[in-house]
């Protein structure tokens, strides 16, 4: 074990200057070993809050916060060393958490304490608390007999490092894949600014020419703009075959097998809690009381979206024969052509849009938006230590100066980092002795990186993506809940999760917001307003054909959880079929494998819940009719979003924030009317 260890440091912030993969077993192993001589100590403590809810918080905090720049550093530096120092800590935390949700003991307490006058006194955020606790330990399976309980413990470990595994297949044969380019002709249609940066991956690799890779910027330029359509059906194979048997990937970096044991174990645990399927287990902690209400909602958006849908793609259709003489569209054609028809159609391209959002100035303009609606102070502070050159560290204060949340913004794409994006836990907010401890987010993007002299220009579609994750920050941090387990995006229903990233898209869409901060990254000129206007009416362009691929996405999800039993097998080819049949207007290639790599569900925390997204975007397109009508820059309705949602945490359920906000339940209308589908 190194002489002095960074994670078991007391610091405010993770020692990233300093942490190493070795780091990463000793820590973990010496903070459960205190923590469960602590449990021991606990099953006789008395059933207080000071004598059992404040300890064991502090000691869960400490494990979790120093296994959070384990966890984050596996995803963003890639390397052999810490994937297998995140899984080696992955199977000692598993271990663990069951142990301690199965731990009768604790349990007893918990149960005594709710049960008491004394639990009747706690405060809201402490009675939460011991709500959620409770039903912690009963999905942990704390009433099983013995035999089922071990037989619990082994399945929650075999299954964080099969999820595990389902990541790391798709990361390998993310990165193993390139295509090397020395024909120039190849690339027409690209932008300079991809050239460049293709030309500078070749470069790093020893190669001359070109180099493109499945990083996210670099599929959807390939895609978008590629005139060459042999080049866009090699990428598009390449990128939906990835993790599979399919295309030309590695076959042992298949996930098809590791889908059927996930299943399978999923499958199990929820038996042994004695539900029937893994959905009704899922949904236990969601807004959706059954499946069948998700299933209503699904099928009332799909039948809103499909005449829309179908004629956009015949419009589609028609563009591209007439235009292109392209006869059947391929899938690897729908991108390109999608592009060419919103440039005749609404005279807008993304390489008109690009140059007014380079990154700084993107990112700058997104922190004084939120710093005037919710009267805060956002500042880049440039002494924290980080884990590469791309990462940005800021604080956010409040009007009187006061801390009230701590962030890491990593905006760019590299060959080491997983693509996608998304916004993770550093430090929950809490009470930390005498004082508080500030919520901390990691927020991750792939955005195109700069190359050579040109700075990192965003897609509005990556404008989009990075407002998303900075909602979900905003949630995590603004909290003003001290209790760990019901503070920030902790408790909340996971269906509601989505609820504020989605409501924070809805500003890239705002002329008067755009032309605040969108600057031409050459001459400094505004963007004009005639373009904003053609972006906010870009957002209906084929929202029809997007809505249809998200609900493909979604019933995928929800039925394969809803249905799967162990004699049949996951029927994942033939489920997708059936519903791209129901769902899908375009014919979908046999060698397509979207399931092997769809990482939300089977190892992000969406299982059965990806249908969350549609599901919060009535909550967010809802909520933020609210500043459309009340004025988009009115404090006081800013005030009360912050109160009603950003800062409630988890203490009380999502219906009751909205309603608080809205004073009446959900409507789907401003949903729809934002996609242009009738309400």
């Amino acid at each position: 074990m190194p002489a002095s260890n960074p994670l078991l440091d007391a610091l405010p912030l993770p020692a990233f200057d300093r942490i190493l993969p070795e780091h990463a077993v000793p820590a973990i192993t010496k903070i459960i070993e205190e923590n469960q001589a602590l449990l021991e100590t606990l099953c006789s403590a008395l059933a207080t809050e000071a004598e059992l809810l404040v300890p064991l918080e502090q000691a869960e905090a400490r494990l979790h916060e120093a296994f959070s720049p384990v966890r984050h550093l596996r995803a963003v530096l890639n390397t052999p060393q810490w994937r297998e120092a995140y899984n080696a800590c992955l199977e000692k935390i598993t271990e663990y958490e069951t142990y301690l949700a199965q731990n009768k003991g604790i349990y007893a307490k918990f149960v005594e304490l709710d049960q008491s006058d004394l639990g009747a006194s706690l405060s809201t955020e402490r009675q939460a608390e011991l709500r959620h606790a409770l039903q912690a330990f009963r999905l942990g399976g704390v009433a099983l007999a013995e035999k089922e309980k071990a037989e619990f413990a082994q399945i929650q470990q075999t299954l964080a490092a099969t999820c595990a595994k389902f990541t790391d297949n798709v990361t390998d044969s993310t990165q193993a894949w390139s295509l090397s380019i020395t024909d120039e002709s190849r690339l027409e249609g690209l932008p300079e600014r991809v050239r460049a940066l293709l030309q500078d991956d070749a470069r790093a690799h020893g190669e001359s020419g070109w180099r493109i890779n499945l990083t996210p910027p670099c599929v959807q330029a390939v895609l978008s703009h590629a005139q060459d359509r042999e080049l866009r059906r090699e990428v598009y194979t390449a990128h939906a075959t990835r993790a599979s048997d399919q295309g030309p990937h590695d076959p042992t970096h298949d996930n098809t097998e590791t889908i059927e044991q996930i299943l399978e174990l999923r499958h199990k645990a929820a038996r042994l809690l004695g539900y029937d399927n893994i959905t009704e287990h899922q949904l236990e902690t969601r807004m959706a009381k059954n499946p069948q209400e998700v299933l209503d909602f699904l099928g009332d958006l799909r039948d809103r979206a499909k005449q829309t849908a179908k004629n956009e793609l015949e419009s589609l259709r028609k563009f591209a024969q007439n235009e292109y003489g392209l006869e059947p569209i391929q899938r690897w054609d729908l991108a390109w052509v999608s592009e060419r028809l919103r440039e005749r159609e609404l005279n807008l391209s993304d390489e008109e849009v690009a140059p007014y959002f380079a990154a700084d100035p993107t990112i700058q303009g997104m922190l004084d938006l939120v710093s005037e609606l919710f009267g805060l102070q956002i500042v880049r502070r440039e002494d924290a230590a980080v884990w590469h050159s791309d990462v940005r560290f800021y604080e956010i204060r409040d009007s009187g100066g006061d801390l009230r949340g701590q962030f890491y913004l990593d905006p760019y794409a590299r060959s080491d980092k997983h693509g996608g994006a998304w916004m993770d836990v550093c430090m929950q907010r809490r009470q930390r002795d005498a004082e508080i401890q500030p919520g901390v987010a990691y927020l991750t993007c792939n955005g195109m990186p700069p190359a050579g002299e040109v700075p990192s220009l965003f897609t509005h579609a990556d404008v989009v993506t990075l407002f998303h994750e900075f909602g979900h920050g905003l949630h995590h941090m603004l909290t003003r809940v001290n209790c760990a387990s019901v503070s920030g995006i902790e408790g909340v229903e996971w269906d509601a999760v989505e609820w504020p990233s989605q409501w924070m898209e809805n500003w890239c869409w705002e002329p008067q917001v755009l032309q605040r901060f969108a600057r031409h990254y050459q001459t400094g000129e505004v963007i004009p307003h005639a373009l904003t206007e053609r972006l906010r009416e870009s957002r209906r362009f084929l929202a029809g054909l997007a809505l249809m691929r998200q609900l493909e996405f979604a019933l995928f999800d929800f039925l394969l959880h809803l249905e799967y039993q162990p004699g049949q097998g996951a029927r994942v080819e033939e489920l997708l079929s059936d519903i791209r049949a129901e769902i899908d207007l375009l014919d979908t290639p046999s060698f397509v494998r979207t399931a092997q790599a769809f990482e939300h569900i089977f190892s992000g925390g969406y299982t059965a819940g990806y249908y969350s997204y549609k599901w919060a975007e009535v909550l967010s397109g809802d909520s933020f009719e609210a500043f459309e009508e009340e004025g988009l820059f009115n404090p006081e309705v800013a005030q009360r979003f912050e109160k009603c949602l950003l800062s409630a945490g988890g203490v009380r359920p999502a219906a009751e924030m909205f309603a608080a906000f809205r004073g009446r339940e959900p409507q789907s209308d401003a949903l729809l009317r934002q996609m242009g589908l009738a309400a």
